[in-house]
């Protein structure tokens, strides 16, 4: 979506407010108390509109998964090397803050998008 204000583009996450199992204000609660912490999207905003429960938060780009199937599968170990240190400094601060991430894999890990294009960032839920 694109903020009408700002006219800055971000992701909006959208489940049913009657969902037997809710997450997003879960999500919203996690990513709030990280704030301020390198390679932690932004929320913009959080609440239910009409019958959905609705979270906004900063676009973020392609996942490692995603990147290293373009890759041919393949990455360079100098590009592993650096990976790793962004996506362990992700889940030391996470450990810090008192949350455990329980699901870590590639598809849970984000590229940023223009100037934050080398940052990696990790996706809560």
């Amino acid at each position: 979506a694109t903020d009408m204000d700002t006219y800055e583009i971000v992701a909006v996450k959208i489940e049913s407010s009657n969902s037997k199992h809710p997450q997003l204000f879960y999500e919203a609660k996690i990513y709030n108390a990280l704030q301020g912490g390198s390679g932690i999207a932004n929320v913009k905003w959080c609440g239910v509109d009409g019958e959905e429960n609705v979270l906004i938060i900063d676009l973020l780009g392609p996942s490692l998964e995603d990147l290293f199937v373009y890759c041919g599968r393949k990455f360079t170990l100098k590009t592993v090397l650096m990976l790793a240190d962004q996506m362990l400094t992700r889940i030391e601060f996470m450990h810090s803050k008192g949350y455990l991430h329980r699901d870590i894999k590639p598809d849970n890990f984000l590229m940023g998008l223009g100037r934050k294009a080398n940052q990696v960032l990790v996706v809560v839920h």
